[in-house]
């Protein structure tokens, strides 16, 4: 994994922290992930259906 430094709004972050106050994920980081995950999948499955 590579690591990479990011600025975020205030919101976000609160959302963030929310989530793993209440234990739904383990860790800000890992929250990230799967957010970026999700969207990069969602992202290119849109891409593709535009472009077919």
């Amino acid at each position: 994994m590579k690591l990479i430094t990011i600025n975020v709004p205030q919101a976000y972050l609160d959302g963030i922290e929310k989530l793993v106050d209440a234990e739904i994920y383990p860790n800000r980081s890992e929250t990230i992930r799967i957010a970026l995950r999700d969207f990069i999948k969602k992202e290119i499955h849109d891409f593709k259906f535009i472009t077919s």
